[in-house]
């Protein structure tokens, strides 16, 4: 064979169109959408923090009354004593050390705040899912009712609930749900909206599928960047709502702390004893922060406009 024949032979069996670097760009391209999802929220060093400080106070609100020498009942006969070595956060009036009691309060007031959450998430992605899916005069229905609830102003109705009912866990988380769910309904109910009508979902119909099917496999699951932020940034809001309304006294009643509580006890001895005050309005406000930031961040990260 000829060295022309063998210039020929090269040539009719050479890669035409794409070069090696652009496959390889081609080929990295390929990441899952959780995948970026996660990515790019670990890009995101404000998120990051905020996860720390989040993971950080669950932690210590679960460990440190389990494993602390002091009880949040206890009184100890040391009273108003300044933060110290033997009382990290000092004790209160009664002779209760701060340090455990500021602990316990962030499980009543994370636990109020995540519980309202939870059902709010679970009445509005339902109420929502159903609205859009059903359009019409079925949809019109819902949404008034949800405008009539969201026309008496959130306090108002709280307030009156604790009044009736009477302060305490239940109650206020009875009172923080019965609308807050609304902002959850409407957002599910847009996104909805926008679903149903692709290519997919009038597959599902076309096929047989039910309204039960359709919400659960395929609007839901196609909705859950919005409803995950949405229920991210509805916890700090709780969180701030059960801590004002304990300030006001409508809270948990003692002997039981959150952080609402200690910061209305502590506000009576601001002059002789601030870190009675200053403890609890720290971690309301760091954990508020914590919620914002991840929130925040997930939907960033959650934006298909951001995406490469």
């Amino acid at each position: 064979m000829s060295q022309h024949d063998q210039k020929i032979d090269k040539e009719l069996f050479r890669i035409v169109g794409v070069q090696n670097e652009e496959a390889e760009k081609l080929s990295n391209k390929s990441v899952s959408f959780w995948k970026e999802v996660f990515l790019r929220f670990s890009q995101n060093k404000l998120a990051i923090i905020g996860l720390i400080v989040l993971m950080a106070v669950i932690l210590m609100a679960i460990f440190v009354p389990v494993f602390s020498q002091y009880n949040y009942r206890e009184q100890l006969g040391v009273y108003n004593a300044a933060p110290s070595l033997s009382h990290w956060f000092g004790t209160d009036d009664l002779g209760r050390d701060v340090f455990v009691r500021v602990w316990e309060g962030a499980r009543i007031s994370l636990f109020i705040g995540i519980t309202a959450a939870v059902i709010d998430l679970i009445i509005g992605v339902l109420w929502g899912s159903i609205s859009g899916l059903a359009g019409g005069r079925v949809d019109n229905i819902m949404m008034r009712i949800a405008d009539v609830l969201t026309a008496v102003p959130y306090l108002l109705v709280v307030i009156v609930l604790l009044v009736v009912l009477q302060p305490g866990l239940v109650p206020m988380i009875i009172a923080l749900s019965i609308t807050g769910w609304i902002n959850m309904a409407r957002i599910v109910r847009g996104e909805v909206l926008s679903i149903k009508n692709q290519e997919y979902v009038l597959a599902a119909r076309t096929l047989g599928a039910n309204t039960k099917h359709l919400i659960i496999r395929h609007l839901i699951p196609n909705a859950l960047g919005a409803i995950l932020v949405t229920m991210t940034l509805t916890v700090p809001s709780a969180i701030f709502t059960e801590s004002f309304l304990s300030y006001l006294g409508l809270g948990v009643p003692a002997p039981t702390a959150s952080w609402g509580t200690m910061a209305s006890e502590g506000n009576n001895a601001i002059t002789n004893a601030p870190w009675r005050l200053l403890f609890p309005a720290l971690f309301i406000s760091l954990t508020i922060f914590a919620f914002n930031a991840v929130g925040d961040g997930l939907r960033d990260a959650l934006d298909p406009k951001l995406r490469k």
